[in-house]
């Protein structure tokens, strides 16, 4: 479905977008369709064409006779994502400082002015969405549509759980704030320069970087086996 900028599919598509990533639209919470209908003006089959494009990009979950869903993160969900996340960005980085065009390196560097603006100026909203923009960009700068449909589905989760991990009060103090910031000048360079090793090092190092905060967001109360690695069979 191609969705034309300006109309009011379009506005319907970007807003649910917004919400979703932004926990307006809890994980999991049902999208009634009289509702949609009435907010964006739309009639039952062009909402409908909507939430289709959300499902194919992993914001919705349409359920026969059960209607629309937002995408679950459950625990299970949560531990694929602990486990691909890692793969899946030092391997989009690698790509993007070998394949990145000068036009494409300076939306980047325009997507992390924003970011540090959105840091500077303590807006958890701005910082979730600005980051997310910086790294999906980098998906684009990667030219692999295998790994950026991987990519698109991963910042989908990414994005919700930054948003308690962004929040003054979630422990997430200012110096790990600013060397993420540094972090995505150092990609920037890297990419410019076309160093892929050093590319992917530094996905690496800020994947590492938020993995244990965000964990501390996610992590089942009572659950011992740590996400990212599969639990341990007891035997029979």
């Amino acid at each position: 479905m191609s969705l034309k900028r300006g109309t009011a599919k379009w506005v319907a598509f970007e807003d649910l977008k917004r919400a979703i990533l932004t926990l307006e639209r809890k994980p999991g919470s049902a999208l009634e369709e009289t509702e949609l209908c009435d907010l964006y003006g739309l009639s039952r089959t062009p909402l409908r064409e909507v939430l289709q494009q959300l499902a194919g990009e992993g914001y919705v979950t349409l359920q026969l006779n059960r209607g629309a869903r937002v995408s679950d993160m459950t625990h299970l969900t949560l531990r694929d994502f602990f486990l691909a996340a890692p793969l899946i960005y030092s391997a989009i980085l690698r790509l993007a400082a070998q394949n990145a065009t000068q036009a494409q390196i300076e939306e980047l560097k325009e997507a992390q002015e924003d970011f540090r603006a959105a840091l500077e100026a303590g807006d958890v909203t701005a910082r979730a969405l600005t980051n997310d923009r910086f790294h999906r960009i980098t998906g684009h700068m990667a030219g692999n549509s295998y790994l950026l449909a991987s990519l698109d589905r991963l910042l989908i989760d990414h994005t919700r759980i930054a948003m308690t991990f962004f929040r003054p009060k979630s422990g997430a103090k200012e110096d790990r704030l600013s060397l993420a910031c540094q972090q995505h000048d150092e990609m920037i360079a890297a990419i410019e320069t076309g160093d892929e090793t050093r590319a992917a090092e530094l996905a690496l190092e800020h994947w590492a970087l938020s993995r244990d905060q965000i964990e501390l967001f996610v992590m089942p109360e009572g659950l011992e086996a740590p996400l990212g690695a599969p639990p341990k069979l007891k035997s029979a």
